[in-house]
């Protein structure tokens, strides 16, 4: 039997980062036979940013009113994911990127069964190693991390294959209600934000049952 989990999330969003490195450690606790499949759906929290991406200070600075308390909104980011064992370093993210290639990635990698590595790899690059997701030759060499071909990889990304499939994806989110991510659905159930293990672990628990129960 299988449990479908559908996450639908942003790759700039450092709140699906933490939910899902939470929802693994759930994963990782869960009392049953159930396979797990994750699947994921692509949402721009930012879909007017140019395709190289802009500056984050400058950005984050017009965005928020100053610097200083988008530093401040980072600050709480880490505050509050201190348990989390993510080691957030904003100081290293000189650009806030336009993430259309990299969930264009997530849905190639998908082809192979391989979007939920090829997701998480994104997002810790960005929130963790400060790296421009928005390139080219960053995301072609996190592709071959999860065992896909370096120049396959570029070639995709260079053409415009997956950008419609990606695009109608977004606009089922959207019309599903979908105005924020992280969104993720256990089943029947539907979790906004990045919840506590604890949570995820009781629904992912509860939504195995009734898989499970004749």
């Amino acid at each position: 039997m299988t449990l479908t989990i559908a996450i639908t999330s942003d790759f700039i969003c450092p709140w699906c980062l933490v939910a899902q490195t939470r929802l693994n450690q759930a994963i990782e606790q869960l009392n049953s036979p159930v396979e797990i499949q994750e699947i994921w759906y692509p949402f721009e929290l930012n879909p007017e940013m140019p395709e190289a991406g802009m500056d984050r200070k400058t950005y984050r600075s017009n965005k928020f009113g100053s610097w200083e308390y988008s530093q401040a909104l980072d600050a709480k980011t880490v505050q509050a994911t201190e348990a989390d064992d993510i080691a957030f370093r904003y100081d290293l993210m000189t650009i806030t990127p336009n993430t259309l290639k990299a969930h264009r990635l997530t849905w190639f990698a998908a082809q192979q069964d391989k979007a939920t590595a090829m997701a998480e790899l994104i997002l810790k690059a960005y929130f963790t190693e400060g790296k421009n997701i928005a390139e080219v030759e960053t995301l072609a060499n996190l592709a071959t991390e999860v065992g896909i071909n370096l120049e396959v990889a570029k070639a995709f990304l260079l053409s415009d294959a997956g950008i419609q499939e990606v695009q109608e994806l977004k606009r089922q989110a959207i019309a599903q209600g979908i105005h924020g991510v992280p969104h993720i659905r256990i089943g029947q159930e539907v979790l906004s934000g990045a919840r506590s293990v604890e949570v995820f672990l009781a629904t992912l628990q509860n939504a195995a049952d009734e898989l499970t129960t004749p």
